[in-house]
């Protein structure tokens, strides 16, 4: 399949897609537009976004279709090898300070295209290689994970290389880079904010560094933070095979977004090991025409919640003010807003096709970001408790990678657990069916943790949380050690 986009008037925030797919030898061609994205797990039916659709031969004369599902298209090639698609997908957040990481924008100014939203695929073909061509001018760059084969070309191994894989085309964009080992990173900043080079290429690589160093490898030869800075505010972040997107704002907020764009980047990081490689079996291979249900989000997002902050305190970039700051944050989150919630991690995890992304109706459901990352500061302490610090969650994320995501083979719940209890030596029935499969609230077990690290989490007279950092000497040298790694 070879796409072509243009903005024939960015005034109506309508991208124009053409389509061309070649070598056909059968009598009908159905096409896919995909329901969901990657990074967010719940359908989104970009085919709303659709204002027109056609099919044409090359030379231009229409052929029959017609849609069989929401965001499907049979078409009768009559004896024809090659066709033509043209439609225009509007770009649902089309003003200027509403984007977010997973949707696409235009205007005349710059583009942001997240090739999952607007672009089909042949039923049978989805693992041949695409390329993509942008109208754009001359002096616009390409930003963006894919292989660039030209000046406006872009190229990608298969579909599901290409809906994995955003981009931005602009003639503003700051561009950092820096390397740790072998592997080349990008920072690109679109927007009027302009961040410190030398600063960014500082804090970056070493949290690179560390998270390099806790797996051993990265699993990709270059990376990309596309950073997009908007007039208002904005905290936004999604994973990407060998790229994020990164959404912030407002710009004039100083050094708060600094610190913001810190923490985003380094949870985005971390998933590309965990989520895009370290993948649950349920999403290997996505199958992007309807639900993935999956029970194990609270590895994808709990863990690379705990470890987004975590890393940047290892690895010096954040003091261990900082760090607390961000861990009384996900406490707050937690206990203040799901402390009595009847579904477990499992159940919530299952549910973000349902309703996850969605405030929804009070005492139901736990955050797998926040609850999740509670859980693993729970098991990373009990495994630091059990060991004298020589084994911790480090070992458990380094099992999963040796055993599931370097060889991309998908994991299960299950295969989550034994390599758990392998790294503990002993069983962690009581951790799995309190913390995973329970839903006790959990203030006195994670208190019973924090106590070894010198904290305590206690609550105000209004029910608020706080973070507590105690004098005794014993917890300070163990959170030292907890801290340090």
């Amino acid at each position: 399949m070879h796409y072509s986009l243009s903005v024939p008037d960015s005034s109506t925030y309508t991208l124009a897609v053409e389509c061309h797919l070649s070598d056909i030898t059968t009598a009908t061609v159905e096409l896919q537009l995909p329901a969901w994205r990657p990074g967010r797990y719940e359908l989104q039916n970009f085919a709303k976004n659709i204002q027109y659709f056609g099919v044409f031969t090359p030379d231009g004369l229409p052929l029959p279709f017609q849609k069989i599902t929401k965001d499907r298209w049979l078409m009768q090639t009559e004896g024809n090898p090659e066709l033509v698609v043209r439609y225009g997908y509007y770009t649902a957040l089309a003003t200027p300070n509403q984007q977010n990481a997973g949707s696409s924008f235009v205007s005349n100014e710059w583009l942001y295209v997240n090739p999952v939203n607007l672009c089909v695929y042949a039923e049978g073909r989805i693992h041949e290689p695409c390329t993509l061509t942008l109208d754009i001018p001359d002096d616009w760059i390409l930003a963006g994970g894919l292989t660039q084969t030209g000046p406006k070309t872009l190229w990608a191994a298969d579909f599901y290389e290409l809906a994995d894989s955003p981009f931005i085309a602009s003639p503003t964009l700051q561009q950092i880079s820096y390397k740790v080992g072998q592997t080349a990173f990008t920072v690109w900043v679109q927007g009027t904010r302009r961040f410190d080079a030398k600063r960014v290429q500082a804090d970056f690589s070493r949290f690179s560094a560390a998270q390099i160093a806790l797996f051993g490898e990265f699993p990709e030869a270059d990376y990309h933070f596309l950073t997009i800075v908007l007039p208002t505010a904005y905290y936004h972040g999604v994973e990407h095979r060998n790229s994020t997107v990164l959404v912030l704002g407002p710009a004039e907020e100083g050094e708060g977004l600094y610190q913001d764009l810190l923490g985003v980047a380094s949870h985005e990081l971390f998933h590309a090991w965990n989520i895009i490689r370290i993948r649950p079996a349920e999403l290997l291979p996505y199958d992007f025409t309807r639900e993935n249900y999956f029970t194990t989000c609270f590895v994808a997002e709990g863990i690379t919640t705990y470890y987004g902050d975590l890393i940047l305190r290892r690895s010096g970039v954040f003091t261990d003010a900082a760090y607390l700051k961000e861990l009384h944050v996900t406490m707050k989150r937690h206990f203040e807003g799901s402390r009595h919630a009847t579904q477990s991690l499992l159940e919530s995890s299952w549910d973000l096709w349902l309703d996850g992304y969605d405030k929804g109706v009070p005492n139901r459901k736990v955050s797998v970001y926040h609850k999740g990352a509670l859980v693993s500061l729970i098991l990373d302490l009990h495994l630091r408790r059990q060991s004298n610090h020589t084994r911790s969650l480090d070992d458990v994320m380094r099992g999963m990678w040796q055993q599931f995501g370097k060889p991309f083979v998908g994991y299960t719940l299950t295969d989550y657990r034994t390599v758990c209890e392998t790294i503990a030596g002993e069983s962690l029935a009581w951790y799995f069916d309190t913390c995973i499969a329970g839903t006790a609230t959990l203030d006195d077990l994670l208190n019973e943790y924090l106590a070894d690290v010198g904290l305590r989490m206690h609550s105000d007279e209004t029910g608020g949380v706080l973070l507590a950092v105690l004098t005794d000497e014993a917890g300070a040298v163990e959170r030292a050690k907890w801290l340090d790694k």
